[in-house]
């Protein structure tokens, strides 16, 4: 469905009466989104699935905004604001900058977000009271990046130089402080390349490894998750290993990852949440959740590319490794 159609039909939405409670018969519920991700990634496929189950269905009770998905983050004011001009049931959203964009456009739509520190960036009040329109599940990412530091310099005993790729739109100075003070009390040597767009990411692991990083540390955001075949053949070229964020990552080509799996907070707890807004439960009284479940994945394949022997504490300990 085009933008303009999903916006027009939004717009016929205001002739109706909001639902207080429940699930109504003969509604249809819109649901925004502002994602880089696409739609057919394989957690927005999860959230769906468990969507249909809740009795949400696309095509019978449920319009999702097509256009929503796949958009570049210089994007996400402007389609919010065309979202907020369609009174949509819900705006979900991915990372610090949408979940920003979509509280700039509206006080009121229900906003449901997944990002790094929901608390620490400001977007919530508490995790027990989010207060306002703004709900999600926040993934842990100020403690998750340092024990991924750690992970990987347990991987690479030998390593003294390393770097760290981070987002200037998701990380925040403490931080990067804390994984300066972490890399400094093991004795390595850390340097930080800070991206904003797309086209800087290749770049910057070029200069890491020109400067002699000898692993690099992918910090957790959207922009990395959407990009990574493009860290993949970065780091592949300049035999430069890597940890990430999501399990996933490292079952599709990546050297080692560690954190909860991304399908499984969209099946399991946005799924959840977005079910409880479209009944009508108010954001502010739903509680931000975060992950219990972490995994840490090793890709053997990938060692070997690299030409590398993974320590045997960390294979003993990695919950899955990829011969």
């Amino acid at each position: 469905m085009k933008r303009r159609e999903f916006i027009a039909f939004g717009g016929t939405f205001l002739l109706s009466p909001r639902a207080a409670f429940g699930q109504v018969p003969g509604r249809t519920y819109r649901i925004g989104s502002l994602h880089s991700a696409t739609r057919n990634a394989p957690h927005h496929v999860a959230l769906l699935e468990e969507l249909n189950r809740a009795g949400f269905v696309q095509g019978q009770n449920l319009v999702v905004d097509a256009d929503g998905y796949g958009l570049r983050q210089e994007q996400f004011l402007a389609h919010a604001s065309g979202l907020a001009s369609a009174k949509v049931d819900l705006i979900l959203c991915a990372g610090d900058r949408a979940i920003r964009e979509a509280q700039a456009v509206s006080a009121q739509i229900p906003i449901l977000g997944v990002t790094e520190d929901m608390v620490g960036a400001g977007l919530v009040s508490s995790l027990s009271k989010p207060g306002a329109n703004t709900t999600g599940v926040s993934i842990l990412a100020a403690d998750l990046d340092p024990k991924r530091q750690e992970l990987l310099l347990e991987a690479l005993p030998t390593v003294r130089r390393i770097a760290a790729l981070a987002d200037t739109n998701t990380v925040a100075a403490r931080q990067l402080d804390s994984l300066m003070a972490g890399a400094k009390s093991r004795g390595v040597e850390l340097s930080i390349y800070q991206v904003t767009r797309i086209e800087e990411i290749a770049p910057a692991i070029e200069k890491a490894s020109s400067a002699g990083a000898a692993a690099l540390n992918v910090l957790a955001t959207p922009l990395f998750f959407n990009n990574r075949h493009v860290i993949f053949e970065g780091v592949s070229a300049l035999k430069l290993p890597a940890i990430y964020q999501w399990p996933e990552m490292a079952e599709e080509g990546g050297f080692i990852a560690y954190g909860p799996r991304i399908v499984d907070i969209y099946r399991k707890q946005v799924s959840r949440q977005m079910v409880q807004l479209l009944k009508g439960t108010r954001p502010a009284d739903i509680p931000i959740e975060q992950p219990s479940m972490f995994e840490l994945v090793v890709n053997g394949k990938a060692a070997n590319s690299l030409g590398l022997v993974v320590s045997a504490s960390i294979l003993n300990r990695a919950d899955k490794v990829i011969e």
